[in-house]
């Protein structure tokens, strides 16, 4: 089939929920994918900071082959070796001590709500059901998910979606405080906000809610689905603030490109957790789990994120010293990076294609880069030449 064949079949049988550009993605080395007539574009989305080794990672590839070749999926009737080892590895490269799996990072955030709030119900009862979110947050598109992100015209057509969830100002330590009360079981925050324009959460203000959540019995939920695993510099994002959650969702990157997500819990979030609580046909299967374990080991490698930490530095350094009158603001962790610009994002990120170039908004007037987090310095100061030249 030729490109346009394959989009018109999109076009038929597919559910048109995504726009699309006018290519078809065909295969991928590196940090680099390629489409049906063998352009190149140099890959500043990765999947939506999924693809954190890239493509093609021989790691990954020998996990997933080696897996398939055994077991696939048996559902969580049964034991199995991936699933407990992956498990281990994330709690000792944490501070939990428990994990449950999930199926990506939507599903790990309600399943962090029914936790709270099963918590919540065995030591104070019924009353105290209340989810604490804030102003530019996003934990995915699901009923309690999408009740907790503060996106009007996402929710509006889906209303009413669960309720109980009050707003509060994001990094505004007084809206926080007038937001809890003893009714809170738990507050969810974005250590750095993604998809809401890339802000990162200022230390006083996570520890102030760690402070208020310890007052009032609720438990902390970070959610770094996003800006875990290595993004940020920091294997997860809490440890580059020192403020340890109760609870903390990741999924994105978890598996390399598969769809897996997990929240990882302390063992007082545990205790309230019965058999049959909860469940899920293929979280935490033996394939994706295999493949988890592997990334995470390299991700969690201190050079590694050393390296994350430095590329990041000096991807936003260029960026800044660009110069260019639409660009008002970088800022951003590690390579989770946000371009605020004085022109629509989706702009750029359309006339980038033309440039080799592929990137994804944040938000109306945000470019948001985030590659994998294997970048080299070359492939960085190609991705500045290719930005500058777009933006004059």
């Amino acid at each position: 089939m030729n490109t346009q064949e394959i989009i018109n079949l999109e076009h038929t049988y597919v559910l048109q929920v995504y726009p699309r550009p006018d290519f078809v993605l065909d295969h991928g080395r590196g940090c680099r994918v390629y489409d049906t007539e063998g352009r190149e574009y140099l890959d500043c989305v990765a999947g939506i900071a999924v693809n954190a080794l890239g493509y093609g990672d021989p790691d990954l590839l020998q996990a997933l082959t080696e897996q398939a070749g055994k077991l696939w999926h048996v559902s969580n009737l049964y034991h199995t070796a991936p699933h407990a080892r992956l498990a281990k590895l994330l709690c000792e490269t944490s501070f939990a001590d428990r994990v449950h799996y999930a199926n990506c990072g939507a599903s790990a955030n309600e399943s962090a709500f029914k936790f709270a709030r099963r918590y919540a119900r065995d030591r104070h009862g019924p009353d105290k059901h209340v989810i604490v979110a804030f102003t530019g947050g996003f934990h995915g598109r699901l009923f309690g998910s999408l009740a907790a992100t503060d996106r009007p015209k996402y929710q509006e057509p889906f209303q009413p979606l669960m309720p109980g969830v009050r707003f509060a100002r994001f990094n505004d330590v007084s809206s926080a405080e007038e937001a809890m009360a003893d009714d809170v079981c738990a507050v969810i925050v974005e250590p750095v906000q993604g998809e809401g324009g890339v802000h990162p959460a200022a230390p006083e203000f996570l520890a102030a809610l760690r402070r208020l959540c310890d007052r009032h019995d609720a438990l902390l939920i970070f959610d770094e689905v996003q800006c875990g695993l290595g993004r940020t510099g920091h294997l997860w994002a809490y440890q580059g603030y020192g403020v340890v959650p109760d609870m903390l969702t990741t999924a994105k990157p978890l598996a390399g490109g598969l769809p897996m997500g997990a929240v990882l819990m302390t063992q007082r979030v545990a205790d309230a957790v019965h058999p049959f609580d909860h469940a899920s046909t293929f979280a935490g299967g033996p394939l994706v789990a295999a493949v988890a374990e592997k990334l995470v080991a390299r991700v969690s490698d201190p050079a590694f994120l050393e390296a994350v930490r430095a590329k990041g530095d000096y991807l936003r350094g260029r960026l800044a010293a660009l110069g260019s009158p639409h660009i008002r603001e970088v800022r951003g962790c590690g390579l989770l990076i946000g371009v605020e610009l004085d022109i629509p994002a989706a702009d750029v990120v359309k006339a980038a294609y033309a440039h080799g170039l592929l990137t994804v908004g944040a938000g109306p007037n945000v470019l948001r880069l985030v590659p994998p987090l294997i970048i080299t310095y070359e492939e960085i100061d190609l991705v500045v030449e290719r930005l500058s030249a777009l933006l004059r």
